[in-house]
């Protein structure tokens, strides 16, 4: 049996024991956590992503019971779980990264949110950006005085749309219109030519963006490879990568693009063995189901066990830790909380 394949039975033997357990466990008990899971808004893949892993969780038993929420997006997610008005979320990699230590992001400036613990990170995340044709934007350079959506209110899209501009000499003040609001919204928009662009961080294959790429003519605006990495020199949690011809309808060449990773957060209030079963459940004995039944072609493309941790920017629930060691993932000493 070839290495990779005997650990991977490996892996579900101990989690299928794991399972057994707590399933003992937890008839023992007729009591029930409720977590609330912030998805952000439903037009974006977070949302189907968290649907799948609650129909998962609540459906294996575990004594957990998941209820997902539509939310603003990362930055209103990762203020959820300081706050404890959220238990998981899904989240921007580079969104927790700034939270965790209160900075770089004005929501936490001189407030980090302590409380944040990760769980795993999942797949790359691309900012798109959509003009409409005919508007002759050809750079981000081009967004000045112009009506241009830049995500929800609290969102990582938004923190992302401001770092673009930034290394382009601008601010949301330089532009006619920052418009915010559902990236469902924002397609509508653009397509009865209310704005003349769209920023939007979410993985490839997005069901807004291929709406507009459907229902609009639009052009994919590049990034140029230098203001690419000045942004990564500014900002170490963002990668280079390109939307790939063929991604969206009419999108024929690749565009060069950048991409941090969505990750899933939890809070330390989580009790470890909670955290553990539910570990063991998503990413153990039913981790084929949940990549193959989630509606998101990245995670299917891009999530990989044994690399879970990687790119992980806040330290690691305890019962995250625990089961990461029970199926032989490393787990680096810097991400291990104090």
């Amino acid at each position: 049996m070839p290495l990779i394949a005997s650990h991977r039975t490996g892996v579900l033997l101990r989690c299928a024991l794991f399972a057994l357990c707590t399933l003992l466990g937890s008839t023992a008990s007729a009591a029930t956590r409720f977590i609330t899971l912030g998805a952000g808004a439903t037009s974006g893949l977070y949302y189907p992503t968290s649907e799948t892993l609650a129909k998962i969780v609540n459906d294996a038993r575990l004594g957990l019971r998941i209820g997902v929420r539509a939310t603003g997006g990362s930055v209103f997610n990762a203020q959820g779980l300081q706050d404890d008005a959220l238990q998981l979320a899904i989240l921007q990699n580079n969104v927790a990264y700034f939270a965790y230590r209160g900075e770089g992001i004005a929501a936490f400036a001189n407030k980090p949110a302590r409380h944040l613990r990760g769980l795993a990170t999942l797949y790359p995340e691309v900012l798109h950006i959509v003009a409409r044709k005919g508007t002759h934007i050809a750079s981000p350079a081009d967004f000045k005085g112009r009506a241009v959506y830049v995500g929800d209110i609290g969102s990582g899209a938004e923190q992302d749309a401001i770092a673009l501009l930034g290394v382009y000499g601008l601010t949301l003040a330089d532009l006619k219109t920052a418009v915010r609001g559902s990236a469902g919204n924002a397609v509508n928009l653009l397509r009865d030519g209310k704005i003349d662009a769209l920023m939007f961080t979410v993985g490839v294959g997005s069901a807004a963006i291929g709406e507009a790429a459907q229902t609009t003519p639009i052009e994919f605006v590049p990034i140029a490879p230098t203001k690419i990495a000045e942004l990564r020199a500014r900002y170490p949690y963002y990668t280079g990568t390109a939307i790939a011809p063929g991604a969206y309808p009419g999108v024929a060449t690749a565009t060069p693009a950048i991409a941090v990773q969505a990750m899933l957060a939890t809070s330390d209030r989580l009790p470890a063995a909670d955290v553990e079963r539910l570990m063991h459940t998503l990413f153990g004995t039913h981790l084929k189901a949940f990549i193959d039944d989630a509606p998101n072609p990245n995670l299917k493309a891009s999530f990989k066990l044994e690399h879970a941790v990687e790119a992980m920017p806040i330290p690691l629930h305890p019962g995250a830790v625990a089961f990461y060691k029970s199926v032989g993932v490393a787990v680096p000493a810097s991400l291990l909380a104090h």
